[in-house]
């Protein structure tokens, strides 16, 4: 229920942000979806020591359909404050902190609600909102586009961008290709069951793992940004994250299959930062919320549908073949995407070409 209450206004709102999203001051529209933060965190704070089960439900929804406002807009910012020469490098560091967020952030929770309880670990989840806001507030005001006008024009109009521009359309398509194809995180608890006897503290070795991967990947990210080619490198990390979860599908021996889902969770951090690398950097700013907009989207359904793919083929076969036929099919699709576009492949951002 958290996941229907979270996907459904996330996607949605992502969508109809982006109407609007390139027509104002990304900056003002971060800070008012961040304050919209703060005050969703306390009110959770409120459920849970009141015991509002429902109530909480619809706080995340709230949170959800804030976040999908305000996350294409930071992305937006982030690319708009950089120098061509250095976006790769900023993408990389941005993840990284997002790495570290999605390592330490359960943990912590975790920690301070055995401790201190529910309550007191929303409130404190309200306080980093508050330390986000503080950072918003010495940014400049952004440019507003100057062509259209926001509705469901300027939904078109994006939507038209993307398909029509093989770069962004190529990019985004191998992102979904990766995750509906090959996602693997609902697959854990039935290979751990097939392969190692259901073990809780494996199944928590199988998610550390992959976020161990990210985050190794995410400091040596340089090795990445380095590289004139991130469509090149985009492709390239998507066939060893099919390859190595095909791997797994078929491993037998608990260390091999922890080092290639750490080696699937390095490639996608990898991927994500050329993806964003080859977005933005093929984007005219006119339209850079909208397509950001489109690639949150894409973010967050990719791997849902991914997870319905894993469980219906699962539930014919087992999890071990789901994750084998799913890596296959993740790098045939990753072939295809190559094969159909050579811009993909060819692309060198602005600041490269000598």
């Amino acid at each position: 229920m958290i996941g229907l209450f979270a996907a459904i206004p996330l996607i949605a709102l992502a969508l109809a942000g982006s109407a609007f999203i390139d027509h104002f001051d990304r900056v003002r529209l971060a800070r008012r979806t961040t304050v919209g933060q703060i005050a969703t965190s306390v009110l959770f704070a409120v459920a849970a020591a009141v015991g509002q089960v429902w109530a909480m439900f619809v706080l995340t929804a709230v949170a959800a359909g804030l976040s999908a406002v305000g996350s294409p807009a930071r992305r937006a910012i982030v690319t708009q404050m950089l120098p061509a020469d250095r976006l790769t490098a900023g993408l990389a560091l941005n993840h990284l902190s997002f790495q570290l967020s999605m390592l330490l952030g359960p943990v912590l929770a975790g920690v301070i609600t055995a401790a201190w309880g529910t309550e007191t670990c929303f409130l404190v989840d309200a306080a980093t909102f508050v330390a986000a806001l503080l950072g918003l507030r010495g940014l400049p005001p952004t440019e507003k586009a100057q062509d259209g006008r926001p509705g469901m024009s300027a939904i078109r109009e994006g939507l038209r961008f993307t398909i029509r521009t093989p770069l962004v359309r190529g990019a985004l398509l191998a992102d979904v290709t990766a995750t509906v194809l090959a996602m693997p995180v609902a697959l854990f608890p039935a290979v751990n069951q097939e392969k190692f006897g259901g073990s809780p503290r494996v199944l928590g070795l199988f998610l550390t793992s992959v976020a161990v991967g990210g985050l190794i990947a995410s400091v040596l990210s340089g090795l990445a940004t380095r590289g004139t080619r991130p469509g090149v490198v985009l492709l390239a990390c998507g066939t060893v994250w099919g390859g190595a979860l095909a791997l797994v599908g078929v491993a037998g021996h608990l260390p091999v299959v922890l080092a290639l889902l750490a080696l699937a969770g390095g490639a996608d951090t990898w991927a994500v930062i050329s993806r964003g690398t080859v977005v933005q950097a093929s984007t005219p700013d006119t339209y850079r919320g909208r397509v950001a907009s489109l690639e949150h989207i894409v973010g967050v359904a990719g791997p849902e549908l991914g997870g319905v793919r894993a469980g219906a083929v699962a539930a014919l076969t087992s999890g071990g073949a789901s994750l084998l036929l799913g890596g296959l099919a993740c790098l045939a699709g990753i072939g295809l995407v190559a094969r159909l576009n050579p811009q993909l492949r060819r692309f060198v951002p602005a600041a490269d070409r000598g």
